[in-house]
């Protein structure tokens, strides 16, 4: 199996307090534990934004088609601004998002650049009043539009240093703090690029504040395209059809974040573990169920209906034991603990065809399979597992945290 990144530290693990002696330590799950500090509410402030896009101390990571510049697998690299100057121009933030609204024209191509956060810790970096940092900023670097020409200047110019676009999905391998990095910024890419048009009128959006929001202009220098899909830039803007999204806050205009439950499931002596899998996995793989909440659902209540439909099992209590942001596109991923009826344990795999097979499975396989089975889909096992044992998600998948927890005695009444 290949070497595993470690887990990103909870925060103030080591703090003592009324809810850690009752609940126990909190649980941080890759993708979490991100080092950088958001400071969402500066980012309409374009002092701020424009002193941090130039300063030295800055790190850009660029993407090309959703995927990162990295040294390896296993570590992202980053550019300066000197690096993606000609792209994005000296200071993309210099006007204001009223000024971008007036001067908006659909058919010119506005590099997205996305600010992050400031790293605090970098007490050398970027100053700004009582904020102190190295800031960073997320650039797409996707040959594509009218900056087809210069973004791929600069794809050329990183591969000519010896860098790569990693492709697919980047995960299990970068260690905590970058894939948190990168999760933040690869959600927010995908966001903009999945969300060009409005989903309220369905005309073109513009990108404001550092890439977190999609604006639906009311004019537009560009003019309708013609049948053969060409326009042509006006001297004065025309209207745009209205839209409601202009009359108020609209989650139209805002990154989604879709919640999905995934839960491992005790017998109701507490002695085995429900685990299913899919046709698609390799042998004896098996993990935790696992399916998308539903509008005007508690988290309890998605638990024990995708548990029912996958399943057939039916569950009393559901406990919420930890969560993991999952980039693919921007799922947050709410696991849970939930215990079987005495009498909901029977498994029945006819109501949702999704699983190819569910088991309940001892507590002590589930123990030994979590010490030397674990792994990726596709890659290899640890050191020691014998072929045709019970093969588990790697530490990395929330659905290992969750197993773990329950064969680290999760549900036994304390003192």
């Amino acid at each position: 199996m290949p070497p595993q990144p470690s887990l990103p530290e909870p925060a103030h693990a080591d703090l003592d307090s009324m809810l850690s002696r009752k609940f126990g330590r909190e649980v941080a799950n890759y993708f979490s534990g991100s080092p950088l500090n958001r400071v969402s509410f500066l980012r309409t402030n374009h002092d701020f934004i424009t002193k941090a896009l130039t300063h030295p101390s800055t790190s850009f990571l660029l993407f090309n088609d959703l995927s990162p510049l990295a040294t390896d697998p296993t570590k992202l690299a980053y550019a300066k601004h000197e690096d993606v100057r000609e792209l994005i121009g000296q200071n993309p933030f210099e006007k204001s998002e009223e000024q971008l609204i007036k001067e908006y024209n659909s058919s010119v191509t506005l590099p997205l650049v996305l600010f992050l956060g400031l790293d605090e810790r970098r007490k050398d970096g970027f100053e700004h009043g009582i904020y102190k940092g190295q800031a960073f900023f997320a650039v797409d670097v996707t040959p594509k539009g009218t900056v087809e020409k210069q973004a791929s200047a600069v794809v050329e110019a990183m591969k000519k240093k010896g860098l790569q676009f990693i492709e697919g999905r980047v995960h299990m391998t970068l260690n905590a703090p970058e894939a948190a990095i990168y999760a933040q910024a690869r959600a927010l890419l995908d966001w903009n690029a999945r969300n060009p048009f409005c989903g309220g009128c369905g005309q073109p959006t513009l990108s404001v504040n550092a890439g977190t929001k999609r604006t639906c202009p009311p004019t537009d220098f560009s003019s309708l395209a013609n049948a053969q899909g060409a326009t042509t830039t006006l001297e004065t803007p025309r209207e745009r059809l209205a839209c409601v999204t202009r009359k108020g806050i609209s989650n139209l205009s805002f990154p989604r974040t879709d919640p999905t439950v995934i839960m491992a499931v005790v017998s109701h002596d507490a002695k085995r573990v429900l685990l299913g899998r899919q046709k698609r996995w390799p042998p004896y793989w098996y993990s935790t169920l696992a399916g998308f909440c539903e509008p005007a659902e508690s988290v309890e209540e998605a638990v024990r209906r995708e548990v029912w439909e996958e399943s057939g099992v039916h569950l009393g209590r559901v406990v919420i034991h930890s969560t993991q942001p999952w980039p693919y596109p921007a799922n947050l991923m709410i696991g849970a603990i939930g215990q079987a009826l005495p009498d909901g344990e029977g498994i029945h795999l006819e109501h949702d065809p999704e699983l190819e097979d569910a088991k309940w499975v001892p507590i002590d396989e589930v123990r030994e399979a979590l010490r030397v089975g674990t792994s990726g889909l596709g890659d290899p096992a640890a050191e020691g597992y014998k072929e045709g044992n019970l093969r588990l998600p790697p530490k990395t998948a929330i659905a290992n945290q969750l197993l773990t927890a329950v064969v680290g005695g999760f549900l036994e009444v304390g003192e």
